[in-house]
């Protein structure tokens, strides 16, 4: 900064001034201070900066180790909510188990970030947390039902895909479930189960996946003939169950309806375009940060605590794929 100065003629602190847009400075001095910026390649330390100032306007992410719409989209909304109050998102993915999700954690902790954003898609992962003394402002994703957690109502999207084919007539249908142990499988079941019960129905045998449109593929070919729909746990299985089924001559819909979760952007252009619940990221990331400033704002007698969690409807969006029975 002293080597700014003196390029630009003026004191380090009138650089200061100018690198943290104080409005006092003067067109022609800040046009100075840039130009010996831009010469030097100056670049402020941060970390010198946060020793002076105990801030670093940083909030950690840490993210699962998987190619999946969901986690991906958390991210980048969060990273763009981040942005919009100033603060620096810095990320860093791990594998849903308990010991890389400590190791990730502390590595965020260490960086001294101010608060984290923890996308939870399996117990472990909440484990993990727990096992941590974490003493910066904390929000999980995909876990709306736990304390801090931000999410879309999962169990009410399911319940709304299955209310949707159960009220144009279908009533053989089975669940294309995720992976054990993935929190958001288990409450796409609960809810697809909650309403076959609600509607007096008995739900056809469950169907296996991984989340990947493979094993949706797969999946068809334990698919009871009897069935006329199945509610898929997320997009990419529903668009690989459709592809296996119009090779086996039985298309969508015109013999089995498909529901998809998530709303993935290639489920308006796939063909049937998918019926599908749709869950608002950007809706998610701006709450996650709001919860986080929240907590990072000075505390004061009436303050409403800011624990608790913050669950967000879903919106099921209709779409080709799925129609009355055949006959029904």
């Amino acid at each position: 900064m002293h080597d700014v100065a003196a390029l630009a003629g003026v004191s380090h602190i009138t650089v200061s001034r100018v690198l943290n847009d104080y409005p006092s400075i003067r067109p022609e001095t800040r046009e100075r201070v840039l130009a010996a910026i831009a010469e030097l390649g100056y670049r402020r330390n941060l970390a010198a900066r946060a020793l002076v100032t105990s801030r670093t306007s940083a909030i950690g992410v840490l993210s699962p180790e998987v190619a999946q719409h969901g986690p991906a989209s958390s991210v980048l909304a969060v990273e763009s909510a981040a942005r919009e109050h100033g603060y620096h998102p810095l990320v860093t993915a791990a594998a849903v188990e308990h010991d890389a999700t400590v190791a990730a954690l502390e590595f965020l902790v260490d960086q001294a970030v101010e608060a984290l954003v923890v996308i939870a898609p399996h117990e472990t992962v909440l484990a993990a947390i727990r096992d941590l003394d974490i003493r910066v402002p904390l929000v999980t994703l995909q876990a709306p039902d736990r304390p801090g957690g931000i999410g879309v109502d999962q169990a009410a999207g399911a319940r709304l895909a299955t209310e949707h084919l159960v009220g144009i007539g279908h009533r053989r249908i089975q669940h294309l479930a995720g992976p054990e142990g993935y929190l958001e499988a288990s409450a796409r079941r609960a809810g697809f189960l909650a309403a076959m019960a609600d509607a007096g129905l008995e739900p056809g045998g469950e169907l296996a996946g991984d989340w990947s449109a493979a094993s949706g593929f797969a999946a068809a070919s334990a698919l009871d003939p009897a069935t006329t729909a199945v509610v898929a746990a997320n997009d990419q299985m529903a668009i690989g169950l459709m592809a296996a089924l119009a090779d086996a001559g039985r298309p969508a819909p015109e013999h089995v309806s498909v529901v998809g979760f998530d709303d993935v952007p290639e489920a308006p252009f796939v063909r049937p375009a998918l019926t599908t619940v749709h869950q608002d990221f950007a809706l998610i990331g701006r709450r996650a940060v709001e919860a986080l400033l929240a907590q990072l704002a000075p505390a004061s007698d009436d303050a409403a605590p800011t624990s608790a969690s913050a669950v967000i409807p879903p919106r099921l969006v209709v779409r080709a794929s799925t129609a009355r029975p055949r006959g029904g």
